[in-house]
């Protein structure tokens, strides 16, 4: 015997030894579905969501159906003054922004949007502008983006001024659009320092066009985005950029 292992110690491991040898010998004993069900999680189960083919899933909220503003109000607040009719809800120019009035964080958002159908004398950023503020504060660019060029980070499906889209996947002016959108807020410290930066996932008419991009703070028009300011769940927003830009189908599910 090796000096300094004890007697005791070496009959502990000699039985250790042989208890693995039996575990071995009564796995190889169980059948393929034995073995397979020590793999698999049964509870806790996924709630069931009902999801009607061209519907809403039972658990979003629901936006806009076609019938009214309630959900909705000024982006300083107050009555959102937007016009509804056939089913759509269109931009007034010079009315203003509009923002729900629940507040959102983690989300997967569908809307449709169109663009108005005349075009005469309006193109670039001009044509059919408006945009999709996340949290009031990270755009998606909406805009007539059929045969108008413009810069790349700003045209349809763009997080605007940060990201040009992958694709152009736009439809011609006057048509509806989908965008379905996969939305991780950004995430403070205790300090309210950036923690992790938020992150979008963008679809235009069923194309992948933003895919788990980073967005690097605020949109900005002018100058670098930034998150200089710590932040929590915040309303969605729908742009009034002077174009008659219309929304239809709008629900949004919290992740």
């Amino acid at each position: 015997m090796h000096k300094g292992v004890s007697a005791g110690a070496l009959m502990t491991g000699l039985a250790t030894l042989a208890a693995l040898a039996s575990t071995a010998t009564q796995a190889d004993a169980l059948s393929d579905a034995e073995r397979a069900a020590r793999t698999e999680v049964w509870e806790p189960a996924p709630p069931v969501v009902a999801a009607p083919a061209g519907g809403v899933p039972s658990d979003a909220v629901v936006l806009f159906d076609g019938t009214d503003l309630s959900a909705w109000e000024g982006e300083a607040g107050g009555p959102a003054e937007w016009r509804v009719e056939d089913g759509a809800m269109t931009v007034v120019p010079g009315a203003g922004g509009i923002r729900t009035r629940e507040a959102f964080c983690d989300a997967q958002l569908h809307l449709e949007w169109r663009t108005p159908a005349d075009t005469d004398g309006v193109d670039g950023q001009d044509r059919g502008n408006s945009g999709v503020f996340l949290q009031q504060r990270y755009e998606i660019q909406v805009l007539d983006s059929h045969d108008n060029p413009t810069y790349a980070n700003g045209q349809a499906a763009s997080i605007y001024k940060q990201h040009m889209p992958l694709v152009n996947a736009s439809r011609g002016p006057g048509e509806w659009q989908a965008y379905d959108i996969l939305y991780t807020a950004p995430r403070f410290d205790e300090d309210g320092e950036l923690d992790a930066p938020a992150h979008v996932t963008v679809l235009h008419n069923g194309v992948l066009v933003q895919h788990h991009a980073t967005i690097q703070g605020t949109t900005e028009w002018i100058g670098a985005p930034s998150y200089d300011e710590a932040h929590g769940c915040a309303p969605l927003a729908l742009q009034d950029h002077d174009a008659a830009v219309s929304f239809r189908n709008v629900w949004i599910r919290r992740l």
